[in-house]
């Protein structure tokens, strides 16, 4: 009898990686079409993104109530209990994800009838930067993997730098012409979203490293301070 009990519990935790997965498969692409939306300037695309959100948030509910239930239930103990509860912390930070992917789709539907003034080459990277992050953190979760776990971290810097050196790049042309602050500041939160994309990610990998390891910490400021010179 323990031996099936055991058994359902194991599959039950199966149930929720693969429910985690699919709501990490889900806002990856949601954020990926919000930018095709942007760069395509596609007011259907766009839109699509804003209505499809509701899935996103039926995934997170869903898979909050089976995690709740495993906890009310089944009393789970010491690496059963991480496992649960990093995936009630992931879905949150997915959820967030999701919710950046429409206010992307939301932004991108405002410049929809505009020339921009400039590639949306360093947008689309950082997109693709902090996208590869994301579904870096979800495969350190499925396969349980430390090292790609602190790999993600440390993929923050080039977000980050990125992120920047953009900003910088876009107040230099709002200060040189003031037309252009209207967009430019629009593309600014866009870029504000994708680096906070980046954030949530590294707050995903950061909880596989806790349920591996049963430590809490903060890799990628760990990462930088040992990068940091000793004054």
């Amino acid at each position: 009898m323990a031996i099936t009990t055991r058994k359902s519990f194991e599959e039950q935790i199966q149930e929720l990686q693969e429910d985690l997965l699919r709501m990490g498969r889900f806002v990856e692409g949601a954020v990926a079409k919000a930018m095709r939306a942007l760069v395509q300037q596609n007011i259907q695309l766009a839109n699509e993104v804003v209505r499809e959100d509701d899935i996103a948030d039926d995934l997170d509910i869903e898979i909050e109530t089976k995690a709740m239930r495993l906890l009310a239930l089944q009393q789970p103990m010491a690496r059963d209990l991480r496992i649960i509860g990093t995936a009630l912390k992931i879905v949150t930070d997915l959820e967030r994800i999701g919710d950046h992917a429409v206010d992307i789709a939301k932004l991108s539907r405002v410049l929809a009838g505009q020339t921009f003034f400039k590639p949306l080459v360093d947008l689309s990277r950082l997109a693709d930067l902090a996208l590869g992050m994301v579904h870096g953190a979800l495969q350190a979760y499925i396969n349980r993997d430390i090292e790609l776990a602190i790999q993600v971290c440390r993929d923050d810097d080039q977000v980050d730098e990125a992120y920047e050196n953009l900003f910088a790049e876009l107040v230099e042309h709002m200060m040189k012409d003031p037309n252009l602050v209207a967009q430019a500041t629009y593309l600014l939160f866009v870029a504000y979203f994708l680096e906070r994309v980046a954030d949530h990610a590294t707050n995903m990998a950061e909880r596989v490293y806790y349920m591996e390891t049963g430590r809490l910490e903060q890799l990628a400021r760990s990462h930088r301070s040992r990068e940091e010179p000793t004054p």
